[in-house]
């Protein structure tokens, strides 16, 4: 008895020790997951803390790197020691000098402050990537096949060689001029679609690294590489814009091979390879699609046994390597895959499969026919009010592909440098019966990771959720477009600055922003003037745009806040200051009103408007607002970065912008000269009135608001801070009138419509289904979903305080309302899972929470007092680990740590 006594005693100690252990999970370098191809010199390493317990903080952190040398990875190459911080997130490396291509182990453990060390984590690791330009060993290779030019076939390079050892690991990096698909051994190299990307490619050409141990043997061994035209040289924009960045493809491969004896060799691209433009892919065009004709396979072309004999040899280039960076963000991957929902003919004959969902991707088939037959699918978002195919929205765009089958069984198909926008697919020529189970269509979106979801009572909103979340995914592919579809599919920075932080939001984009932020500033023009879209494919001078060009600032700024990482600050404040300094330049006597600018794009206006109610917004007053908020988050930047210089500057600068502001655009009363919602939400917004004109202005913007029936009419620049400032301002109710609003303009009327995704206009399709002009009207457009930041940040209240951006310091401060009876939102943050829901039930507001470790949060209960306040059914009196910390209007503040938490209050609905 007393032996199972003391089993039962050691058993609960057992249990309460690990229950009070803290443990380290969720590694990552530089935001990824053991990352290969890096080439920062000081990489940073993140971690979440895992514990049971609540109020867990970290006090310390030791962090170990290993180097692999030979047989043995257990040589320590670098020791932090004991750090006193409680910094989990982006910790920088500072010991000695990295190499090129060499891989890095890494741990980490933590003290908490309770004073109990944390085990070891697991092991992760990084690969360096070529740090030097003469780190490339490899060649710039191409073909001189006369077929090589934008409409031409696809080109095929190859290359055997042998591996005469036992091999212990191989990495292979890779670069092309255009898209490439890579085969070692027949097998693809990878699961990235659409490499190597879209970057400005004559400053900024990123190539991969990948793992390729697997695929290689001991003895001989085939490379094989297909190159189509891609962003590089396809058509992009419009007037027949082509060969932008060059009019040949192009190859850069380099194999490191390593051998389990130490010794090392390097397989590179040049004259030894082997070139050839015959093979199916025939034509491949972003815009117009890909012709593949399958009788023109070569079996087996990138495998050892065969014969090429009739291959022409590849041609060494003499080109500079200076602009190749490693690869930052996650690549395109195939993810979500879609089944027909309904195969119909329409009205006029046509056979259409519908897959549900307004998607971006491309369709696959698998099918049976006779060599020759010709399968020709077009891709289209929408059935016009007839229920016909249509695809005048498309301009254009032929968005085709073609498939001529070689007759010799089931064939399967799928394009490969190629992707387009749609919910529908028109066949002709399809050999025999459509079955379901032979076509499906596969997204295609940079590889980001989900991080935030949104759900309430009201499931017209969860499906406008759906559609934002889908807008996103359709156009974050590997640069934020505008749309998928047209005859346009570019890199916007209105609509992305727009959509920032909504996007930061729903997906981990941290990476994927810091990329294209790079190719903000490399196309920055020398006065700092930012194009209209990036990579800048519409000239030199096409840019300027208040709104548009304030991506500069906007960006980096809502980065900082969602993820607390100040080096997309540092990285980007060249750039952030010649913007303004591009403003400041343009501008007499404080006042920008010079120059190009779209204004607030797309507003609303009716078709026959004879009094008056377009809402036409000043586009000069929209300038000089948004001078003022790049200025003003220019300034922010300067002091985080500790640039007291700047900061000072910049402070006087804005003062004089807010002084000019209200001599050229307010009247003494108050009243604007633009009388518009965007006028009064950008001059709210961005405080550039003074304290005692605010109220009465925000009660201007809701009368507007009134006198439209509880219809926006905001466009591009005013849609994302209109809720934003009728909440900061007290009217609540009224954000939420406009959110459930039904009727056009509003964001539900697309979704009673039947959208699937968010549209560029409020009215794509009118009541009638009748459609808005072709020129300018894709189904598949994320501005408008910037709502979906005050749905989160509002509705469940889920936010990060400034002073401790990327959810160190936590807000919670839900805005019940709507005739909502719950809402719940979650993010997974650098730290780990933050969990808000609340719902309204018997008289009780109800509010769970969820405060990841190494964090703490203030939580705004709506109560009337804290005695109306209890915890896990306990009064807060008796609760040490709450802290109450005042009464704010309707709400009671409480400060506290990491945990889960079960609050109830009496309802003051």
């Amino acid at each position: 008895m007393k032996r199972i006594f003391y089993l039962l005693l050691t058993s609960v100690l057992l249990a309460h020790t690990v229950f009070a252990q803290v443990f380290v999970k969720n590694l990552r370098c530089e935001n990824r997951i053991h990352p290969l191809g890096l080439d920062i010199l000081n990489p940073r390493f993140s971690w979440q803390l895992v514990s049971e317990q609540r109020n867990i903080m970290q006090t310390a952190y030791e962090i170990r790197v290993v180097i692999q040398s030979g047989k043995s990875d257990n040589n320590e190459f670098w020791n932090s020691g004991k750090v006193m911080s409680s910094q989990s997130v982006y910790v920088p490396y500072t010991g000695s000098a990295l190499e090129s291509g060499v891989s890095y182990f890494w741990q980490v453990r933590v003290w908490d402050n309770r004073g109990k060390a944390s085990p070891w984590s697991e092991r992760a690791f990084w690969q360096m990537g070529l740090l030097q330009p003469s780190d490339w060993k490899a060649k710039w290779i191409e073909s001189e096949s006369a077929a090589d030019t934008v409409n031409g076939p696809a080109l095929r390079f190859r290359r055997k060689f042998s591996a005469g050892k036992k091999i212990n690991s191989a990495t292979v990096f890779i670069t092309t001029h255009g898209m490439y698909d890579a085969f070692i051994n027949g097998k693809k190299i990878g699961d990235a679609f659409l490499t190597p990307g879209w970057t400005s490619y004559n400053k900024r050409l990123q190539y991969q690294v990948y793992d390729v141990t697997a695929l290689l043997n001991q003895g001989d061994n085939a490379i094989g590489v297909t190159l189509g035209s891609g962003w590089y040289r396809t058509n992009l924009a419009w007037n027949n814009n082509r060969n932008i960045y060059g009019k040949k493809l192009g190859l850069l491969f380099q194999l490191e091979i390593h051998y389990t004896d130490g010794s090392r060799e390097t397989i590179i691209s040049d004259p030894g390879w082997k070139t050839s433009d015959a093979g199916p892919i025939r034509v491949s065009e972003i815009y117009n699609g890909e012709t593949d004709d399958a009788r023109l396979e070569q079996p087996g072309w990138n495998t050892i046994g065969f014969n090429d004999g009739a291959w022409q040899p590849a041609v060494e280039k003499d080109i500079a390597k200076n602009n190749l960076v490693a690869t930052y963000n996650e690549p395109v991957r195939k993810h979500e895959v879609f089944h027909p929902v309904r195969i119909f003919k329409t009205p006029k004959g046509e056979q259409v499969i519908d897959f549900g969902q307004n998607l971006v991707g491309w369709a696959q088939f698998r099918v049976n026919g006779k060599a020759g037959d010709e399968l020709i699918v077009d891709h289209a978002e929408v059935l016009d009010k007839e229920g016909n195919f249509y695809t005048e929205n498309l301009r254009a765009a032929r968005a085709r592909d073609i498939y001529i089958l070689n007759g010799k069984g089931e064939e399967f198909f799928e394009p490969h440098f190629t992707f387009q926008g749609f919910r529908y697919i028109r066949i002709q020529g399809y050999p025999g019966e459509i079955k379901p189970e032979d076509i499906s269509a596969v997204t295609l979106y940079s590889d980001m990771q989900p991080t935030g979801q949104f759900e309430c009572s009201n499931p017209l909103l969860n499906q406008l959720q759906h559609n934002i979340q889908w807008g996103q995914r359709g156009n974050f592919l590997d640069v934020p477009t505008d749309c998928p579809q047209r005859d346009e599919r570019l890199g916007w920075t209105g609509d992305a600055q727009a959509f920032s932080r909504t996007a930061s939001y729903n997906m981990d984009v941290h990476n994927f922003f810091t990329k294209w932020l790079k190719d903000l500033a490399a196309d920055q023009s020398p006065d700092g003037m930012v194009p209209f879209v990036i990579p800048n494919v519409l000239g030199p001078r096409s840019g300027g745009s208040a709104g548009w060009a304030d991506a500069s600032t906007i960006i980096p700024w809502n980065m900082w806040l969602a993820y607390g990482d100040a080096k997309i600050l540092e990285d980007q404040y060249a750039s952030m200051k010649a913007w303004v300094g591009f403003m400041q330049s343009h501008s007499k006597d404080y006042l920008w009103n010079t120059g190009f600018h779209f204004g607030d794009w797309l507003f609303y206006r009716p078709a026959d408007d004879n009094d008056g109610r377009s809402a036409v917004t000043d586009k000069y007053f929209i300038a000089q607002c948004f001078f003022a908020h790049s200025t003003q988050l220019l300034l922010n930047a300067a002091k985080i970065l500790n640039k007291p210089g700047d900061a000072e500057l910049y402070a006087d600068l804005l003062k004089h912008l807010k002084e000019a502001f209200l001599k050229e655009y307010v009247t003494s009363s108050g009243r604007l000269i633009s009388g518009t919602q965007t006028a009064y939400v950008l001059a709210l917004q961005f405080d550039m009135l003074p304290e005692n004109l605010r109220a009465q202005a925000a009660q201007r913007l809701v009368s507007n608001i009134q006198d439209y029936n509880n219809h926006l009419t905001t466009g591009f620049l005013g849609t994302p801070y209109l809720c934003h400032v009728l909440s900061r301002f007290g009217y609540d109710t009224v954000a939420y009138k406009l959110l459930l609003q039904e009727t056009y303009p509003s964001w539900l009327y697309p979704v009673k419509m039947g959208a699937t995704t968010i549209w560029e206009r409020w009215d794509g399709e009118k009541p009638d289904s009748s459609f808005q002009t072709p020129g300018m009207n894709s189904f598949n457009h994320y501005a408008y979903g910037a709502i979906g930041d005050w749905m989160y940040r509002n509705i469940t209240g889920l936010d990060t305080y400034e002073e401790g951006a990327g959810y160190k310091k936590i807000r919670i401060r839900p805005h019940p309302g709507g005739n909502l009876s719950y809402a719940h939102a979650s993010l997974e943050t650098g730290y780990g899972k933050l969990d808000v829901l609340w719902k309204i039930a018997d008289g009780k507001f109800i509010l769970d929470v969820e405060i990841p470790a190494n964090t703490t949060a203030g939580i705004y209960i709506p109560a009337a007092t804290t005695e109306n306040i209890t915890e896990n059914g306990k009064p807060l009196r008796d609760l040490k680990e709450i802290s109450v910390a005042r009464k704010e209007g309707d709400y009671i503040l409480l400060q506290v740590g990491s945990g889960v938490y079960h609050f109830s209050a009496d309802s003051m609905k």
